[in-house]
């Protein structure tokens, strides 16, 4: 049976009906829990009746500060069987950055898991928005009732996952006449308000409803062959659109199994692959990059390996592709795009064994548009903005109408500011607006450079960012990550772009690095490269203006 079987048209009731086809198969594993359908649906709905209790309404807010955990999906679970509204905080934000997220959606309950990786998420929290009252956990964030932790011991400002799951059989009176009640959504409500990355300003709510989620995932599950056999992990954060819908909400609907990965170790992921039987794996291409360097040389030696691999991004490789298909031994590869702003999933090309493309179609139903700087549709073939329209795309960032009137046009397009080329009505992503530098009064996207780097067989991974140059304007320059076993010098990568790229693309400089700074989705910050770029520059340059 496929996810096409299903009809439910909100998440709790996905599960549901899945809890009553597949009861007693297991649907969440991490390294503490394993639950199966029959459980997963009863700890949800014990989880739903304490945040009841615990005052939440129908449309309340309530977060998750906290890893890929079984705890994780059957808070959000549990949130969605009273028509509460999930705001995840991604387990690298720092203190400002969760109080900010807590504070615009008026959150009224945080859950945590204190303590990992080390990281004291209360005190973070504390410290950036004020501390404990009497009766507030953090006196700066007015709308906090309450921070729950998963597994440490209770004390006088945070309850214990076991003091909140006994309020579930403890009676509470109910005020009839409130202007929220508890009932489960409807496919209109809001399912989740998801962050964007903050990479170009502070973030913002997007705005996702369990409809359209729901479609989303069961039309992508439909196109990759996603079914009650499989079993996906999770290594992708649940607190992204992709990780959280392509991963969670996929496994759920098709009766399959999610098998949340808290901290990503390649070794250990390899590991996890063979015991746990994983027959799906998804992630950004690092995580690819990062597998393929921690397996054994000559190629797969495991006795199991996945059926399907899925990755996207604009610094996809084809050479990666080859990789994961002869290294990680994954015969089935898609390549897709998508963003927040559009439920996670744009386009998804069909599993095939044999072609090597970064390109793909869109889901059913949803529209594309590639347009010039004035907003004209360019030439098929021709690079321009990326424009989206269909039901994956969001209602509209969170209370902030301003930005929504920016990113939504009075036609319903969202506007992604990211560039690539339609052709045959597939997409192939160039790279963001942003990223686009200019040489000599020449466009150079990094993507293209980065393509032609990833073609040398010494290179794991690259990215490219354009700095202030006075003669030029600007150049490009390149950071990589050789890889294992190979080895290479930044002027022999210089030489070898020589022979692909005309000469304003070919980077001046070629920097090579253990590894790669990553903004908190895993993404390589180009942020922080191009200040490295700066300060390299400084140092060599002391008297010239950056």
């Amino acid at each position: 049976m496929t996810v096409g079987d299903i009809t439910p048209d909100t998440i709790w009731a996905v599960l549901s009906e899945s809890a009553r086809r597949h009861g007693d198969r297991e649907a969440v594993v991490d390294g503490r829990e394993r639950l199966t359908y029959e459980q997963l649906a009863a700890s949800a709905f014990q989880a739903g009746m304490a945040l009841a209790a615990a005052g939440i309404r129908h449309g309340d807010r309530i977060a998750l500060w906290a890893p890929n955990s079984v705890r994780w999906a059957v808070v959000a679970l549990g949130a969605h069987s009273i028509g509460a509204v999930v705001v995840p905080i991604n387990t690298r934000a720092r203190g400002a950055e969760a109080a900010h997220l807590l504070r615009t959606t008026r959150s009224k309950m945080l859950f945590v898991d204190d303590g990992f990786l080390g990281t004291g998420y209360a005190a973070m929290l504390r410290a950036a928005a004020g501390e404990s009252g009497p009766d507030r956990p953090v006196l700066g964030l007015p709308d906090l009732q309450q921070v729950v932790d998963f597994h440490r011991e209770p004390d006088l400002h945070i309850t214990s996952w076991a003091q909140l799951l006994g309020r579930a059989t403890t009676p509470r009176p109910v005020d009839l006449h409130a202007p929220h009640s508890v009932a489960p959504p409807r496919p209109t409500d809001v399912a989740y308000i998801m962050s964007t990355s903050g990479s170009t300003g502070r973030a913002k709510g997007v705005v996702l409803r369990h409809g359209q989620l729901v479609r989303v995932y069961r039309s992508l599950s439909e196109r990759l062959g996603i079914g009650r056999g499989d079993r996906i992990l999770g290594v992708t954060p649940l607190s992204h659109s992709f990780g959280l819908n392509a991963g969670l909400l996929a496994a759920l609907a098709a009766g399959g199994c999610y098998v949340a990965v808290d901290v990503f170790d390649p070794a250990a992921a390899l590991t996890r692959i063979a015991t746990e039987r994983i027959t799906v794996l998804s992630g950004p291409p690092t995580m690819f990059t990062d597998l393929i360097a921690a397996s054994p040389e000559g190629g797969p030696a495991a006795a199991h390996t996945p059926r399907l691999a899925v990755t996207g991004a604009a610094t996809v490789a084809a050479p990666l592709l080859d990789r994961i298909r002869h290294v990680l031994g994954i015969p089935l590869i898609v390549t897709g795009y998508g963003l927040t702003e559009a439920s996670g999933t744009v386009t998804a090309r069909y599993p095939e064994s044999q072609t090597v493309s970064l390109a793909a179609p869109p889901l059913p139903g949803v529209e594309l548009r590639v347009v010039d700087a004035d907003g004209a549709a360019v030439a098929e073939g021709v690079a321009g903005e990326v424009l989206v329209r269909g039901f994956n795309v969001m209602s509209g960032y969170f209370e902030d109408e301003a930005a929504t009137a920016k990113a939504l046009d009075g036609d319903g397009w969202l506007h992604t500011g990211d560039v690539g080329v339609l052709v045959a009505g597939e997409l192939r992503i160039i790279d963001r607006i942003g990223e686009m530098f200019i040489v000599g009064g020449f466009n150079v996207y990094p993507s293209e450079v980065e393509q032609v780097l990833s073609r040398h067989p010494a290179v794991g991974e690259v990215a490219v960012v354009g700095v202030p140059d006075e003669r030029l304007g600007e150049r490009g320059i390149a950071y990589a990550v050789p890889r294992p076993g190979h080895s290479v010098t930044g002027p022999q990568l210089v030489e070898h772009c020589r022979g692909s790229l005309a000469g304003y693309k070919v980077p001046a400089e070629v920097v090579l690095l253990s590894e790669m700074p990553r903004i908190a989705a895993g993404k390589p910050s180009r942020r922080a490269l191009r200040e490295l770029a700066l300060q390299r520059r400084a140092e060599r340059h002391p008297n010239m203006s950056v």
